[in-house]
């Protein structure tokens, strides 16, 4: 249990005794002692850590007791400190207090998140990057060059007798170098955005082409029933695997068809709600028959997707050929035996080169939160209207200043140092209680 706060030493005294009671007690240091109720009874023996301001995580005066593990014991803890003047904590208020502190700017803060939900290497390479403070230290770089020239800008306004002075030559260049540094993390989004969420691979085609047989060969678990009778999968089913150090989320779903029934329908409608939303497709079709209509309409209709058609049961005698298929798919061709195995490493070396180019680079900033998304473009927007105004004649120095401005401030909402009450609260409103 963490107590945090200006009354977290005098709590802590007021349920704990330590096995030696006449040790002074220092910051960060380990005690033995006991946690005793109001009548003097004893609740646990536990290990306590008074950590001094402002050497703290949230460079407040901060305890924390560790006990026996079990929902009774700590109950019991929290109600006694509850008892003795503490409140619970909301959401992700640690973090809160390190940020509002200065000891996180928020992109560090938003990173405690990141590193919690992180699934893979990769991912938490990132997020620890972000904590260590990379990525704000960029952006910061960037917002202070903008300041400097905001600064030139104000000054010629405020003494119009050196407006002259201020050439547009001379601020174009700085302003440039911003545009490009902020178009360069935008293009790490895409990249980002996998690494936090997932690759979302749904496998599609008619019924009985062998679907739910390749989400268990590419598990290497038996998750989806397997039937030679048509329509088995009515629903999706989603099971995450590691592909070039980024999770795969692998979607199973009802074979595409006229549907037979009202639930077949049901489950053929939630199918094409996933692949309007999977980054990559894998459509199925069975080698062992000629390809049918409905194939031929279906890979129509992903014209214009990341899609890779699947040749399935290779094992069996082939009637339909890549060459055939080629003639008529847009997309990539793999062969495949979701019952042998053959070729699903190489589908899974395909997967990676479709949807990653090979994989993913962790090195340098990358941003994978939305709200990082749109304060940067809004941004490099702002500073590419400050460009088209310095090329008009007389330069409209005012409208110049609005634009950097306005730049500046996405900047800073990223950072935060424009922050706003309601952005806090909906941004450590997804912590879990104890962050």
């Amino acid at each position: 249990m963490r107590l945090s706060g200006p009354q977290a030493e005098a709590i802590a005294r007021s349920i704990f005794r330590p096995r030696n009671p006449d040790c002074p007690w220092h910051s960060h240091q380990l005690y033995l002692g006991r946690i005793i109720d109001s009548q003097g009874a004893v609740v646990d023996e536990v290990l306590l850590t008074l950590m001094r301001a402002p050497h703290t995580y949230t460079r407040e005066d901060v305890v924390e007791i560790n006990c026996h593990s079990g929902y009774g014991v700590l109950h019991r803890i929290l109600q006694l400190a509850l008892e003795h003047g503490a409140r619970l904590a909301r959401p992700g208020e640690f973090t809160l207090r390190a940020f509002l502190s200065g000891r996180l700017d928020l992109t560090q803060a938003e990173a405690v998140l990141e590193v919690i939900q992180a699934r893979t290497a990769a991912s938490l390479k990132v997020a620890a990057a972000h904590l260590e403070g990379r990525l704000g230290r960029s952006l910061r770089q960037a917002r202070d060059a903008l300041l400097d020239l905001l600064a030139r800008v104000e000054a010629a306004l405020d003494f119009p007798e050196e407006a002259e002075e201020l050439a547009p030559e001379a601020l174009a260049p700085g302003i440039e170098e911003q545009v490009r540094r902020l178009h360069d993390l935008l293009a790490t989004y895409q990249e980002g955005r996998l690494l936090r969420e997932g690759l979302l691979v749904v496998i599609a085609g008619r019924p009985n082409v062998g679907k739910s047989s390749l989400l268990n060969c590419l598990l290497n678990l038996e998750r989806a029933i397997v039937s030679e009778i048509p329509g088995t999968t009515r629903d999706f089913i989603e099971e995450s695997i590691t592909l070039g150090g980024v999770r795969v989320r692998l979607m199973d779903t009802a074979g595409l068809r006229e549907a037979q029934d009202r639930v077949e329908e049901m489950g053929v409608e939630r199918t094409r709600e996933r692949l309007a939303q999977a980054d990559l497709v894998l459509y199925l079709v069975d080698g062992s028959t000629l390809l049918e209509e409905a194939d031929c309409q279906a890979l129509m209709e992903l014209a214009g997707r990341a899609a890779l058609t699947v040749i399935n049961k290779i094992d069996l005698p082939l009637r339909l050929s890549e060459a055939q298929l080629q003639q008529i798919s847009p997309f990539p061709i793999a062969a495949i035996s979701a019952l042998t195995g053959a070729g699903i490493e190489e589908l899974k070396s395909r997967i990676v080169d479709l949807a990653l180019g090979g994989g993913v680079k962790t090195a340098g900033e990358i941003i994978t939160q939305a709200r990082h998304y749109q304060h940067l473009g809004r941004g490099r927007d702002c500073l590419k209207q400050a460009l088209a105004l310095l090329e008009q004649t007389p330069v409209p120095w005012e409208l110049t200043a609005l634009e950097l401005q306005e730049a500046i401030r996405e900047l800073g909402e990223i950072t935060g140092e424009e922050v706003g009450d309601a952005i806090l609260d909906r941004i450590f409103g997804e912590f879990c209680i104890g962050k």
